[in-house]
């Protein structure tokens, strides 16, 4: 049987999967062609995709007849049928009810859903087939190490790199997950059960499918969206939620597998604590008015609670683990006193040192933990507090030393083992934290101190002015600040934040907060405010005439002119003496952010990703004439517009020495629960970043370094025409109008406002809502907008360019990589779906007028990037991209018309497009499901 008819015997009449065909209007202008939808799934390797797809679509459907009414089931017999989903729509709209339609847009998000649960699936087992019978994956630490290997790098060259090695996954609080953790642990539960009885025959196979159907009935029978707006609290807990889910096994089983995989190429060589996950829950305030001291405070106790019931229940484990008799090894006589002072003083414990010496460490765990304020006990009671990470680090290396000293190396390097690894990278505080505020409120609490003290008016100060008296201040030992003094509540509440911190490296360890960032900095007095807040709360201090800073000062370069411009601000503040006093207490390193969102939203995509990697490139130049080391901090999301795509690509197209084996990139909303939700997906994610920061430090020169008078121009040209585009007297509304913007708002996916001030300028918007609003109307606008333009210019100025264009397309990693991202969104682009949106426009003719503005371009830019990559169609070269696209498009084009329609009666003259009258919050809640299934059938949204 070949796989296309495997695929027809698969599904009944009503299950086949068939394409979503056009509307009457012309067809869209898309790289995905549905109707080649049977040629992407004709292969003998998708068949367990074809036949998971099967069983998830029958149980749905089962648990939708039971739960919905005929015409909802009829409905979704008919997408599945390959229906038109515009036509299937706005025909069936208007007779259901309310409660009908969010069963009907319920429906087609959880098809999503659970094609997205299959789709992982396969990639999973496509990875192990390919790791097994072929080559393994170029993202793989060991083919890294093979070219590092083959490049003649010694083991003693290898391991001074290591040394200087850090590589670290950032959580953010962003919200662009609009997913419940709710939702989430159903997705999870059903990935367990596909793997724990996927060859599950007779019997076993019915009670197999009923699992599946039972998670699925409690699925349905969930909310999807909260009710509830989301708190800094929630945001905390779901952050320290993937410690439980993935992070606790993901990340020693990954030291463990890269360190035997080191050894094989180099013996001698050892793994560090390379690399880490860090956080900014808790820590960011930056447009979020809801973080406090109390925020910082509560999310070191809630990270506190979850490490050290981790290790109370890894040392259970190790206890029942370790039951070796004194009358059959050698036990060494460190441990042998540990036994001595064991609260175990069972009788059938006492030939069993190592279990009573685990015992005493349990018992001193758990009274570390009530220094913490944390309610733990254990069967061993309390012992004497650790008084750091390192005290019960050494207890443990005392264990492992003597198993390792008297023939049991095998258990030594098992769960002790891990659980050395996770004390050494968790420490007391789990993760670390970092401080992010916007430069403006440094300022203005830096005026406030400055006007209680009858200083000068600080915020009237030119730049150099600024700079005199910052320095003047830091200067000196003398404080600023008085207790006596009531200053403005922004100042106080700044000033407790820092002052918390301070508290809290104390109690916690000095790893437990290392940076704090300075949001939209763009001159040294930005920097040096931060400083002198630091100073006046005990992070900076003045010793033997000399700063000693305990954070590292992070300026975030975000907007097209502070990227040009960070150039002069490093130069200038590394010529400085005094700043260059401070770098020593940091080791000589200075870490830059570098922000993907607003110089996307600011210049556009061409734009700001060459921006981007300019920057980086005399940055680095920067650094080597003052010899400080760099550490560079990557502002990514989630939507290739906000510096999203795949990270191993994405570190590789870095410039060369940019990278240097120090990278910081950041996680957010959708983007953490697809990488880091499973243990497995984790690891393989976490060695990625790995893999390619060794390889970009140790193995530059492996791509072209693009032409900077072509990509100039190239930049300049798309620039332009992006920025004639926002700058249009009726974009702005536009934009506001023919997308869900305000509706977006509303979602209760984050703590923090939808914007820094108003709605009413784009330059106040945040970036996430500004990108999620363009792929929920298909337009996928910042990811491409300007591209056409600028490459149809250049073709037009010299014939002999596209050779060349050509030749960076293939050659260079950063070109096709920004290529190769740009492709995967407008493949999502549907210009139907987003024709639709004009119509809800208050101003259609001037609406119109823009969108036509924006499909010419999107015409000139797919052309442009069929003509350099040498594709006839997009996604040629990405076919699981386009097979996965052949599934979800029936459902997620269905849930994008459900949307316009809901947006055209809330934006109309409110006649219902139902069969009855629907109230003004019902329709929200309706619009706000259909956006939380567009999205999840998009994925990669914020």
């Amino acid at each position: 049987m070949s796989s296309r008819d495997d695929l027809s015997a698969l599904h009944d009449d009503s299950l086949v999967l068939k394409p979503s065909h056009s509307s009457e209007v012309e067809p869209p202008i898309t790289t995905f062609d549905p109707i080649a939808r049977d040629a992407l799934l004709d292969n003998e390797k998708d068949l367990p995709l074809l036949a998971e797809t099967k069983l998830l679509s029958d149980a749905l459907i089962r648990v939708i007849k039971s739960q919905t009414s005929p015409a909802v089931t009829q409905t979704i017999h008919e997408l599945l049928d390959g229906a038109n989903p515009k036509q299937t729509i706005d025909q069936v709209l208007p007779t259901l009810d309310d409660r009908q339609t969010e069963n009907l847009i319920r429906a087609c998000s959880l098809f999503a859903q659970m094609f997205n649960i299959a789709e992982d699936r396969h990639h999973e087992r496509r990875r192990i087939v390919h790791e097994k019978y072929e080559e393994p994956a170029r993202s793989s630490f060991q083919t890294v190490l093979n070219q590092i290997q083959e490049q003649g790098i010694s083991g003693e060259q290898l391991g001074q790199q290591l040394a200087s090695t850090e590589v670290a996954a950032v959580l953010t609080a962003h919200p662009t997950e609009v997913q419940r953790q709710s939702i989430l642990n159903f997705h999870r539960r059903i990935r367990e059960i596909l793997s724990d009885h996927s060859h599950a025959i007779g019997y076993r196979q019915q009670l197999f499918e009923e699992d599946i159907e039972t998670v699925l009935l409690a699925l349905w029978q969930t909310n999807e969206t909260r009710h509830f707006k989301i708190t800094v609290a929630d945001e905390i807990e779901n952050g320290v939620g993937y410690f439980d889910l993935s992070f606790f096994q993901a990340l020693p089983a990954l030291y463990r597998k890269l360190s035997k995989t080191l050894e094989g190429y180099y013996p001698k060589t050892q793994l560090p604590n390379i690399i880490h996950i860090g956080n900014w829950i808790g820590g960011d305030r930056d447009g979020n008015p809801f973080v406090s001291a109390q925020t910082l405070r509560d999310a070191f106790k809630r990270q506190a609670a979850t490490v050290f019931y981790f290790y109370r229940d890894e040392l259970g484990k190790l206890y029942d683990a370790l039951p070796l008799s004194i009358r059959r090894v050698k036990v060494n006589a460190d441990v042998l006193a540990m036994a001595e002072q064991s609260p175990d003083t069972e009788i059938s414990r006492s030939e069993e040192p190592y279990r009573r010496a685990i015992a005493l460490i349990s018992a001193r765990v758990v009274a570390t933990s009530h220094c913490f304020e944390l309610d733990y006990g254990c069967r061993f009671g309390s012992a004497e507090a650790y008084g750091d990470a390192d005290e019960l680090l050494a207890d443990l290396t005392t264990i492992q030393r003597s198993l390792t000293d008297n023939g049991s190396t095998k258990l030594a390097e098992g769960r002790l083992a891990d659980l050395i690894r996770s004390v050494s990278l968790f420490g007391f505080y789990l993760m670390p934290i970092d401080l992010r505020q916007h430069a403006s409120r440094h300022g203005d609490c830096v005026h406030d101190l400055f006007k209680h003290a009858d200083l000068e008016d600080y915020l009237s100060l030119s730049e150099s002015a600024r700079q005199r008296v910052l320095l003047r201040e830091l200067a000196t030992p003398r404080p600023l600040f008085s207790p006596y003094v009531d200053y403005d509540e922004q100042t106080k509440h700044e000033l407790a934040i820092f002052a918390a911190a301070a508290d809290i490296k104390d109690r916690f360890g000095e790893q437990a907060i290392r940076q704090s960032i300075i949001s939209n900095c763009e001159t040294i007095s930005d920097m040096l405010a931060l400083a002198l807040l630091m100073k006046e709360t005990g992070l900076l201090t003045i010793k033997s005439g000399q700063p000693v800073s305990r954070l590292n000062i992070v300026p975030l370069f975000e907007t097209i002119d502070a990227l040009e411009g960070c150039i002069e601000v490093m130069d200038g503040l590394f010529a400085n003496h005094w700043y260059r006093q401070l770098l020593d207490s940091r080791d000589n390193l200075q870490e830059i952010m570098l922000g993907y969102s607003d110089s996307n939203k600011d210049g556009g995509y061409i734009t700001s990703q060459w921006s981007l990697y300019q920057s980086e490139q005399r940055l680095v130049d920067v650094f080597a004439k003052h010899d400080v080391r760099l550490r560079l901090f990557h502002g990514r999301g989630g939507s290739v517009g906000r510096g999203g795509g795949p990270s191993f690509e994405a570190i590789l197209a870095q410039p060369a020495k940019s990278v240097a084996g120090q990278i910081r990139i950041t996680e957010q909303g959708e983007v953490i629960t697809a990488k880091y939700a499973d243990a497995g997906n984790a690891e393989r994610n976490l060695e990625a970043l790995v893999s390619a920061t060794l390889k970009a430090t140790l193995l530059p020169d492996a791509t072209m370094t693009p032409d900077p008078e072509l990509l100039d121009k190239l930049s300049t040209t798309a620039f332009n025409h992006y920025r004639e585009l926002i700058t249009h007297p009726y974009f702005i509304d536009y934009f506001m109008q023919a997308s869900p913007i305000t509706e977006i708002a509303s979602l209760n996916i984050g703590s923090r406002p939808a914007s820094r001030k108003t709605l009413a300028k784009i330059q106040d918007l945040r970036a996430i809502p500004w990108v999620f609003s363009w792929m929920q109307n298909r337009l996928m606008l910042p990811a491409w907008y300007g591209f056409g333009t600028a490459v149809e210019s250049l073709l037009a100025e010299d014939e002999n360019m596209l050779s060349v264009l050509q030749d960076h397309a293939k050659n260079s990693a950063f070109v096709e990589s920004m290529l190769s991202n740009m492709e995967q969104v407008m493949a999502k682009t549907d210009i139907d779906i987003a024709k639709s949106y004009v119509e809800l426009a208050e101003d259609t003719e001037n609406a119109q007028e823009i969108f036509e503005l924006i499909i010419e371009e999107y015409e000139r830019s797919q052309k442009a990037l069929l003509l350099l990559t040498g594709q006839e169609t997009l996604l040629t070269s990405n076919r699981s991209l386009a097979r996965s696209l052949a599934l979800r498009l029936p459902y997620l084009n269905a849930l994008n018309w459900l949307q316009v329609a809901l947006l055209k009666q809330r934006r109309g003259d409110g006649k219902s497009i139902l069969k009855e009258e629907i109230d003004e919050a019902r329709l929200l809640q309706l619009t706000q499901l259909t956006i939380n299934g567009v999205a999840q059938g998009l994925r990669n949204t914020g």
